[in-house]
């Protein structure tokens, strides 16, 4: 359906029923470590004569037996490394209260408000604005006095074509739609992959957002606070964003992930933490479903205007991007999840190989 810029098209649902509006070295080779003329093999000095060469041995080159020695050091050193590693991260996890808890976000809707909303366009803004009007408008999620915070995906530093990040227009958008419904603060936050500021400079996230009256958090500039995740995962240090705020809306990118085939918007929350964001990964289907769990959003905004269908997560090939020209709200983030899937070709009852 070829939809005009500036009149998208609304795809809306309630339960069944769519409905459609305009809208290795040989031994025989040299290895370049330090000679150490101290070392235990190395042949004793003949009195009153110069010090021998062993014999095999090359001069001014390390014996295998040094090589040997040297490689059992640094692994040896590395295993104590790891080892005191896993004790810190145990610590951290299971070993410390929480200090907080992030509360349910949800809000209640009026009977036959569509639980999810698809607005087609050229331009995200106008897309996301007839998504959110569809649902009845930002002023039923967002009360006057509300600290919102708007959480997209900003994790590589990568540019608005290459489709990584969310599209600052949507971002944009959602932040004068929470200062239009009386929000007394907005904040815009996310922990890029990439250094923060540089990333979000790039995206261009960070200018669009504070031109439109957010405050974009960065995590170097905020504090963090402990919140218990799930009994699997423990406590970890989330930035006080988060734990702030009295409305969150998820604002994703869907976009290929080799890990889990699709980012959408329960994917999106491992973006609370810098800390230790490998350890998701060890499970990451269940680490996603344990995150959903902590993280109920008052509203979900998933960016598909520019849709990155291979090589992400990062990408950087535009002949990975689709254009696709959509944008879905919705209370509902397994649902928003589901439709992102088909936009990329997966099946959400199956799991990638992990």
């Amino acid at each position: 359906m070829t939809t005009p810029p500036d009149d998208p098209a609304v795809l809306s649902g309630t339960g069944g029923s769519r409905c459609c509006s305009p809208k290795s070295a040989d031994d025989g080779d040299a290895v370049a470590l330090p000679t150490d003329p101290t070392a235990d093999d190395a042949a004793p000095p003949t009195a009153g004569g110069p010090t021998e060469t062993p014999v095999g041995a090359r001069p001014g080159r390390p014996t295998r037996r040094r090589v040997l020695q040297a490689a059992g050091t640094l692994l040896g050193g590395g295993a104590l490394a790891a080892g005191g590693y896993v004790a810190y991260d145990w610590r951290q996890r299971f070993g410390r209260p929480a200090e907080r808890q992030i509360p349910d976000h949800r809000v209640a809707l009026p009977a036959g408000t569509p639980r999810m909303v698809i607005a087609y366009g050229a331009d995200p803004a106008l897309a996301v604005r007839a998504a959110i009007e569809r649902v009845g408008g930002m002023m039923r999620f967002v009360a006057p006095g509300d600290v919102v915070l708007i959480k997209p995906n900003v994790g590589w530093e990568r540019t608005v074509l290459q489709a990584a990040n969310t599209h600052p227009d949507v971002v944009a958008e959602l932040v004068r739609a929470c200062r239009a419904a009386g929000a007394s603060r907005v904040m815009v936050s996310d922990c890029p992959v990439n250094e923060a500021r540089s990333t979000f400079e790039r995206s261009g996230v960070l200018r669009a957002a504070g031109d439109a009256g957010a405050e974009v958090v960065l995590p170097e500039d905020s504090r963090y606070q402990t919140v218990r995740i799930s009994e699997r995962l423990g406590t970890w240090d989330v930035l006080e964003p988060f734990v702030a705020a009295t409305k969150i809306i998820n604002a994703p990118v869907a976009k290929h992930n080799p890990l889990s085939r699709v980012t959408g918007g329960m994917k999106n929350w491992i973006g609370i933490t810098t800390q230790r964001r490998m350890s998701f990964h060890t499970d990451i289907h269940r680490s996603i479903a344990e995150l959903a769990a902590l993280m109920r959003p008052t509203l979900t905004v998933l960016d598909a205007s520019r849709v990155l269908m291979r090589n992400g997560p990062q990408g950087g090939n535009l002949a990975d991007v689709k254009d696709i020209g959509a944008v879905a709200a919705s209370v509902d983030p397994v649902a928003v999840d589901a439709w992102a899937c088909g936009l990329l070709g997966a099946r959400p009852d199956r799991r990638a190989a992990s």
